[in-house]
């Protein structure tokens, strides 16, 4: 399998070094993808990067994924405007032990295989070497003047931030990374986002110069939406891959809900499905958009990937409930078919409120449907909230326990998509 060919018809190449594919092509290659431990999760963001690794892994490379657990310390300047806040040790543990049981579940690391996946931190090698090491060992082989010829070390010259020496030295610490592997593990090649070229090329360099060798790169556009806003963003913040964060449900309602434009985009990135599968839909959804065919099938293989068709076929369900037929009162809905609403945001209803009877707006912020009550006032008047799948049009409802569907609960609805179920408490 030509693993760049595969990976350019379906958009998943920008910026190569000459030679890359014909090394892939010439024996089986060790190749490497840094992940920067922000959190105690990954976000769909890093799905690109996690795909890559299992494309090289499916041709019969071997995948190297590195959890920065020594540049999280520091802060890459990459796509920055400012600096963001360093992290301490514990909370770098706690995000990358989260960070390692995700990566676990995409990548094969069985050392019964040839092309195993490796996994490392680079606060292994790091945490030995002492600063009069660095600057001498990695230092002397970068100039100044190379280093600030990088896109994303010379925007934060320009602009009115500046960078700190600290963020100025994150690529040297990336290329020494890559040099390391090279070194100790047989890495050739890495792989990340076109916003890593300048890092990604520094660690080339240090190949060259330090070792007289040479290393291999490729990068990946950053995804983008359509409409010109951000990729895996929604009202409530990033789309994570820990079900704890983001539901399966609502990771599948995320990816139901894209584009015509993006759905052709995303499905050839971010499934498995091979050229002519992938022509065949895009003909079908052409013929008949309404059925959204597919987004439908986009949803279904990247829900499967992430969390397994098991939740997956929660998320169908749950979507089935709430939508297929909306114009069924909700005090039709059987008490099975609220429990059963796998992934739906839930909250909870004091009983002395409901008693007492508690306005719309209050009951909106209590339940964290709308983030404040000067937000929550503005969804009810300009329509956007819905009371057991009745419209809400005053803002001064009470709501009170005639309210609650089987004595216990409440389904709210804010704009079309997004569903909460209030549940009584004493």
């Amino acid at each position: 399998m030509n693993i760049i060919k595969e990976l350019r018809w379906r958009g998943m190449i920008q910026d190569i070094i000459p030679g890359t594919e014909e090394q892939l092509n010439k024996e089986m290659t060790t190749g490497y993808i840094g992940f920067d431990p922000t959190a105690t999760s990954l976000h769909i963001g890093s799905l690109v990067p996690i795909l890559l690794l299992v494309h090289l892994q499916r041709a019969g490379h071997r995948p190297v994924a590195l959890v920065g657990g020594a540049t999280g310390m520091i802060g890459d300047p990459s796509g920055k405007s400012e600096e963001r806040n360093l992290l301490n040790e514990e909370t770098l543990a706690a995000n990358i032990a989260g960070i390692k049981s995700q990566l676990e579940r995409y990548l094969d690391f069985s050392p019964a295989h040839p092309n195993a996946a490796l996994m490392v931190n680079n606060y292994d090698w790091f945490k030995n070497i002492s600063f009069l090491e660095f600057l001498r060992d990695a230092g002397k082989h970068i100039t100044v003047n190379y280093m600030m010829a990088k896109d994303s070390v010379k925007k934060r010259f320009e602009g009115e931030v500046g960078i700190s020496y600290t963020e100025f030295a994150y690529q040297l610490m990336q290329g020494y990374d890559f040099y390391h592997l090279y070194t100790t593990a047989g890495v050739k090649l890495q792989m990340g986002g076109s916003d890593q070229w300048g890092n990604i090329t520094t660690g080339t360099e240090f190949i060259r110069r330090k070792a007289g060798q040479e290393a291999f790169a490729f990068t990946c556009p950053l995804i983008r939406k359509a409409d010109g806003t951000k990729f895996g963003k929604t009202e409530k913040g990033n789309v994570w891959l820990d079900p704890e964060k983001t539901s399966p449900y609502q990771f599948y309602q995320f990816w139901l809900n894209t584009s015509d434009e993006d759905a052709a985009t995303w499905i050839k990135i971010f499934t498995f499905l091979d050229e002519p599968t992938i022509s065949g839909l895009i003909g079908q959804h052409h013929q008949n958009p309404a059925a959204r065919l597919l987004q439908k099938t986009l949803a279904k293989e990247i829900t499967c990937f992430v969390h397994g068709t098991e939740e997956y076929e929660k998320a169908v369900v749950t979507t089935e409930k709430l939508f297929a037929n909306q114009s069924r009162p909700a005090a039709e809905m059987g008490i099975e078919d609220l429990e059963g609403l796998e992934g739906v945001v839930k909250a909870v209803i004091s009983k002395s409120d409901l008693d007492r009877g508690i306005d719309i707006v209050s009951l909106l912020a209590e339940t964290k449907v709308a983030p404040s009550k000067g937000e929550a006032r503005k969804l009810v008047q300009g329509g956007g909230i819905s009371l057991n799948r009745e419209k809400v049009s005053d803002v001064q409802l009470t709501v009170t326990t005639a309210h609650l569907l089987h004595n216990r609960y409440i389904l709210l609805q804010k704009g079309k998509k997004n569903y909460y179920l209030a549940e009584i408490v004493l």
